[in-house]
C-alpha cells in the first residue's frame, strides 16, 4: 500500500493544449509585432535607434505580454467562421488599454519628448491592423490543420450527450465514428447507425487498422473499470487518448480546469476574481469611484441638503446587507423615505408608496439615491458592477426559495449589475422576478470580464435616463 501511495504522490498533471506548433507560436507573436511595428515606424521617419528607444521597446513588450499574451484563449472554435469585426474590435479595446497605460506612465514619470509625435500616431494606427492580420492568419492555420487533407483521424468512445456535443465541436474531417459498450439496437435509439463505427471490444484493432491518431473517451465516471480496460487495450497502439468528463452535468459557475500542485481539478462553483483579474477589477473600482466622488462632490452636498430640508431624519440611510462571501456590510444611500427600515421585515417600495418623500421619489427614479455607495466601493465593501445587494431580511427569505441564491455573493455587490441593465431595476414583487434577477446575477459570475463591466456601466447610463419602469 505504501508503494502505491509513493507512486501516486509523484504523479503530476499539467494544464496544456493540443493546438499545432505554428498556431502556438503565432499566439506569442502579438507583443513582438507591436515592438516591430514601432521599430518600423521609427525607421520610416528616418529616426536613429537609441538606448531610450530600446528601453521603451522593452517596456512595451512587457506591457503587451500581459494584455495580448492570452489573446487566443477565447478564440472561436475551428468550425466557427472568423469574424473580422469581432476580432478587430477586441484588438482595438486591448490596444486602447495598452496605449492608455503607456500614456499614463509617461505622464506620471514626466518622460521627455524623445520621439516624434508622428512616429507614435502612425504606430497607434498601424499596430491594430498588423495584430488583426496575425489573428486572421492564426485562425486560418487552425482551420487548415483541422479540415485539411492531413487532418488527424479520430474516434469517440461513448454515444451520449457528451460524445455527441464533442463531435459537434470537433472538425468533421477525420471523424470516423462512435464506439460504445451497448448493443447496436440500444445505440440506434440515440444515434444514426451510419455514425456508429463499432463495439468497444473491437476498438484497439480498429485503431490499428484505420491508423487512428486520436481517441476521445466520453464515458460516464461510473464506467471507470471499463475505461481502465480501454486505456490498457489502447496502449498497444500509437493513438493519443483523451478522457472527456461530463463536466456539464453540474451547473457550472466559472467552470474551468485548474491545477492544484500537480493535481487536476474541475472548478464547479468559483469566483472569477482571483489573481490579476481581482487586481484589475479593484483598480478600476478605486479609480472610477475616486474620480466620481471628486467630480460629484458639490452635487452630493446639494442632494444631502435637499433631503435634510424637506423631511425629518438623516441625509444618509444605512442598511445592513450581505457583501462578499455573505459577510454583513453597511450600505449607504441617500434617505428617500420617512422611515429607515432595517429589521427582520423590510417592505420593498411600491408604486404610490406613502413612505417615499417628494425628493426621495425623484432620487429613486433617477437612481441618485445610490451615489453614496461610491464610498462603499472605496471601502472595498462593494464594486461598481456586481449583483445588487438585498436587505438581509430579503436574503434570508429568498435563499430558501431560489436555488443558488447565495452564490451571487461570490463577488462584491455592485451599484449596478447585469440584471439592472436588462429591465430588472426596482421592485421585485413576485418570486419569478427575483428568480430572473438571480439568473442574471449568476450569468454575470459565469461570464465576467473587465469588458463586461465596462459594457454594463455604459448601458446603465442609458437605462437610468430612459427606463423608469418598476422604480418607485
Amino acid at each position: 500500500m505504501s508503494t502505491v501511495s509513493e507512486s501516486f504522490a509523484h504523479r503530476r498533471v499539467r494544464l496544456g493544449n493540443v493546438e499545432p506548433a505554428l498556431v502556438a507560436l503565432l499566439k506569442q507573436l502579438d507583443p513582438i509585432i507591436v515592438v516591430l511595428s514601432l521599430f518600423g515606424c521609427e525607421l520610416a521617419y528616418g529616426d536613429r535607434l537609441s538606448p531610450a528607444f530600446a528601453a521603451l521597446a522593452i517596456l512595451i513588450f512587457i506591457v503587451c505580454s500581459r494584455f495580448f499574451g492570452r489573446a487566443g484563449a477565447s478564440e472561436e472554435p475551428t468550425f466557427v467562421q472568423w469574424d473580422f469585426r469581432k476580432s478587430y474590435t477586441r484588438v482595438l479595446v486591448q490596444w486602447g488599454a495598452v496605449i492608455g497605460l503607456l500614456l499614463l506612465a509617461a505622464y506620471a514619470f514626466e518622460v521627455p519628448d524623445w520621439f516624434k509625435r508622428n512616429v507614435f500616431l502612425t504606430w497607434f494606427i498601424v499596430t491594430p491592423i498588423g495584430l488583426t492580420a496575425t489573428h486572421a492568419l492564426r485562425h486560418r492555420i487552425r482551420w487548415l490543420a483541422a479540415h485539411g487533407s492531413d487532418a488527424p483521424r479520430y474516434i469517440i468512445i461513448g454515444v451520449n450527450e457528451v460524445g455527441v456535443e464533442l463531435a459537434r465541436r470537433l472538425p468533421q474531417a477525420g471523424f470516423l465514428g462512435y464506439f460504445d459498450f451497448r448493443s447496436i439496437d440500444r445505440v440506434a435509439k440515440v444515434l444514426d447507425l451510419d455514425k456508429l463505427a463499432g463495439h468497444c471490444k473491437d476498438v484497439a484493432n480498429y485503431v490499428r487498422k484505420q491508423s487512428v491518431k486520436v481517441v476521445y473517451i466520453a464515458l460516464p465516471l461510473a464506467n471507470v473499470p471499463r475505461m481502465s480496460e480501454l486505456v490498457n487495450a489502447l496502449r498497444d497502439t500509437t493513438a493519443s487518448v483523451y478522457f472527456v468528463p461530463d463536466a456539464f452535468a453540474f451547473d457550472l459557475i466559472q467552470g474551468r480546469l485548474c491545477e492544484i500542485n500537480g493535481m487536476p481539478a474541475l472548478s464547479v462553483c468559483e469566483t472569477p476574481l482571483h489573481g490579476m483579474p481581482a487586481v484589475c477589477k479593484r483598480a478600476m473600482d478605486v479609480v472610477l469611484a475616486g474620480v466620481g466622488l471628486v467630480l460629484l462632490s458639490p452635487f452630493l452636498f446639494l442632494i444631502a441638503a435637499a433631503v435634510r430640508l424637506t423631511s425629518r431624519g438623516p441625509a444618509l440611510f444605512r442598511q445592513r446587507r450581505y457583501g462578499l462571501d455573505g459577510e454583513e456590510i453597511q450600505v449607504y444611500k441617500f434617505r428617500s423615505m420617512r422611515v429607515c427600515e432595517d429589521g427582520p421585515v423590510v417592505t420593498q417600495a411600491r408604486k404610490g408608496d406613502s413612505r417615499v418623500t417628494r425628493v426621495g421619489a425623484f432620487l429613486r427614479r433617477t437612481s441618485l439615491d445610490e451615489l453614496p455607495q461610491l464610498l462603499n466601493v472605496l471601502q472595498g465593501k462593494m464594486s461598481l458592477v456586481g449583483p445588487r445587494p438585498h436587505a438581509i431580511a430579503h436574503n434570508e427569505l429568498y435563499r430558501k426559495l431560489i436555488n443558488g441564491y447565495m452564490i451571487r455573493h461570490k463577488v462584491r455587490p455592485g451599484i449596478t449589475g447585469l440584471a439592472q441593465v436588462n429591465g430588472l431595476r426596482g421592485e421585485t414583487e413576485t418570486l419569478e422576478k427575483m428568480s430572473e434577477r438571480v439568473r442574471y446575477d449568476l450569468d454575470y459570475l459565469r461570464h465576467w470580464s473587465p469588458w463586461l463591466d465596462i459594457k454594463i456601466l455604459v448601458r446603465t447610463i442609458g437605462v437610468v435616463l430612459r427606463d423608469r419602469r418598476n422604480v418607485y
